[in-house]
């Protein structure tokens, strides 16, 4: 009895070796690369060269600065669900958060980085995707850091904010031809968008927890998107829709997310978020960030 158990024992062994030797390998991951754009209108948007008019005001414009961080990378897959992108680390992403460069230090954007970065790459898992799901900010662990003991893209100055060591999400400087006029009479050369989270308490230089009453990220769904063929477009045009360029009606010059600012007030909206709450309008929807076809 003894011997007709250990028997079947190894054939069930070498049955299951022989299942395991048939069995297919995992197939490797897809490898795929995002494209990004700055464009006002059907026009891209490059350091140098005059843009516009734009605005309510219709200014003609010079790009002094525009980047922008993205998190929680993902495809939708057939059935409707995300799959998150492993993000390939090299000097303009780790592997949590990116960093898109539309400057390149020339021009109006003097005192900036002359490399730029228009692509997030990463892998995948084999599947069929239709769809892209992103959103534009830095996730909250990573946000209050210092930019001198952080890796690559987290360890630019330039995007740093001297609110608890914060980060801007997005930074958007335009040169209106004439400059911008403000409400108590002085006069600026650059109009600025900063955006970051607001009303923060904790200071992390000595270890507290830094909260935040207004998150101001902004989640993205592109729900037919295809990396092949389109890429993803932050619309100048289409932001300062609603903005007077020339002009400062009082607070930082532009809007730098503060609450009272008038400037945020048009502003906002355009971004997809409610200025009071820092929370988005229409979660996953934003005017400003289209997709577009590859040029």
């Amino acid at each position: 009895m003894g011997y007709l158990t250990s028997s079947l024992a190894l054939i069930a062994l070498a049955g299951l070796a022989g299942c395991a030797t048939t069995s297919p390998p995992p197939q490797a991951e897809q490898a795929v690369t995002l494209n990004f754009a700055l464009v006002a209108g059907t026009r891209p948007v490059t350091c140098g060269e005059p843009f516009g008019p734009l605005g309510r005001d219709q200014k003609t414009l010079a790009l002094h600065d525009a980047r922008f961080y993205v998190q929680d990378v993902a495809l939708i897959d057939t059935a409707g669900q995300r799959v998150p992108l492993r993000l390939q680390v090299n000097d303009w992403q780790d592997a949590q958060v990116a960093l898109l460069d539309f400057e390149d230090g020339s021009g109006h954007c003097v005192g900036g980085t002359p490399g730029i970065n228009t692509q997030i790459s990463g892998h995948i898992p084999p599947g069929h995707y239709r769809g892209l799901s992103l959103t534009l900010g830095v996730p909250e662990s990573l946000n209050h850091t210092s930019t001198e003991l952080q890796g690559a893209p987290l360890d630019l100055a330039a995007m740093g904010w001297s609110w608890q060591a914060g980060r801007k999400f997005i930074k958007v400087e335009v040169d209106p031809v004439g400059g911008v006029s403000k409400a108590d009479g002085a006069r600026a050369s650059t109009w600025y968008l900063h955006l970051g989270s607001t009303g923060c308490n904790g200071n992390p230089v000595t270890g507290e927890t830094v909260a935040c009453q207004r998150a101001n990220r902004i989640p993205l769904t592109l729900p037919d998107f295809d990396p092949a063929r389109q890429r993803v477009a932050l619309d100048l045009a289409a932001l300062f829709q609603d903005s007077t360029l020339g002009q400062d009606q009082g607070a930082a010059v532009g809007c730098m997310s503060g609450p009272s600012d008038p400037e945020c007030v048009t502003l906002f909206p355009r971004l997809g978020l409610d200025l009071n709450s820092g929370m988005p309008l229409q979660p996953g929807q934003s005017p400003v960030f289209v997709a577009r076809a590859k040029p």
